[in-house]
């Protein structure tokens, strides 16, 4: 057992370059060669996919060290030459297992708990396959584990368009920077995530990709929805937000129904996560059309023995 609760390399492993393989996985630090294996399986299931599918175009677009210094892994199982799961790992973001079942997830937490390099602090996958990655990690590393997260990923079926509320909807602009900026964290701050961008990178990007849209009240904006580029038709509805003291005036969902226009309009397919255990963005995403497809967990890796909770 080493030093971080990871169990010593077997004899037999291969070396640093990530080419260890159990169950039929294989890990590797390429963007290029997880693309050419991995990018027909991801684009067979865009909205389920969408994260993993986004993230690894905005690193081919801007770079491996979009979201910081330590740099992103990859890796798929293939069964029979066939691709059937994946793993994306953005530090400082969770690693993220796309696909598969709870045999491969085990079967991948072995392999990490076993890997050279950093550890890492957690998981986030489609239910099953968290539970099971994470409740191998603790067998295997002693760490206790603990679910930080639930999310419900939506499609848009037939668009219904709230009562709107007083203003309109408009695309931001750099005029609109240090609104963006106090928005984006306070989205941070009320869903408690982890932003690899810092404020003034993600309203860059959100700017320069023409993804931001405003409602505007009195001439001064009120709420804002993002969409991410499309990818294998697909679009994700981000960051909707609206400042505490604005709230509950169905700012949120007349700018989340406009940018979901525009999205369909486009010809792409429209996706969001949304958070389980708040009713309030459930309920305004059934109104507006949107229809639970998958639901998604995320866990923490901590020290100490402990049980994972579900």
């Amino acid at each position: 057992m080493g030093s971080d609760g990871r169990p010593d390399r077997r004899e037999g492993d291969d070396g640093p370059d990530g080419r260890q393989v159990e169950g039929g996985w294989r890990l590797s630090g390429s963007l290029e060669e997880f693309l050419a294996i991995t990018g027909a399986y991801l684009r067979s299931r865009p909205a389920p996919h969408t994260v993993a599918l986004t993230v690894s175009d905005a690193l081919g677009r801007r770079g491996l060290d979009l979201y910081g210094d330590e740099p992103p892994r990859f890796g798929w199982r293939a069964v029979s030459g066939e691709v059937s799961a994946v793993l994306l790992w953005t530090p400082p973001f969770v690693p993220m297992v796309v696909g598969g079942d709870e045999a491969a997830a085990r079967e991948l937490a072995r392999v990490m708990a076993g890997g050279e390099g950093p550890a890492p602090g957690g998981v986030g996958a489609p239910v099953e396959q968290a539970r099971a990655f994470a409740g191998e990690w603790a067998r295997t590393t002693g760490q206790a584990t603990r679910r930080t997260f639930r999310k419900r990923l939506c499609r848009l079926g037939t668009l219904r368009r709230p009562a709107l509320p007083p203003g309109r909807a408009r695309s931001a602009g750099e005029g609109d920077r240090a609104t963006l900026e106090r928005w984006h964290d306070g989205f941070a701050a009320d869903v408690g995530a982890t932003v690899g961008l810092g404020a003034g990178a993600w309203v860059d990007a959100g700017l320069a990709r023409g993804g931001i849209r405003l409602w505007e009240d009195g001439g001064r904006p009120v709420a804002m929805a993002v969409a991410t580029l499309p990818v294998a038709g697909s679009v994700r509805v981000t960051t909707v937000y609206t400042p505490p003291a604005l709230r509950g005036r169905g700012y949120a969902g007349a700018v989340t129904a406009d940018l979901s226009d525009r999205v369909t309009a486009g010809g792409d397919e429209a996706v969001l996560f949304t958070d389980v255990a708040n009713p309030t963005s459930n309920g305004l995403y059934r109104r507006i059309g949107y229809e639970p497809l998958a639901e998604f967990e995320e866990y923490a890796f901590e020290a100490g023995r402990g049980e994972d909770t579900h």
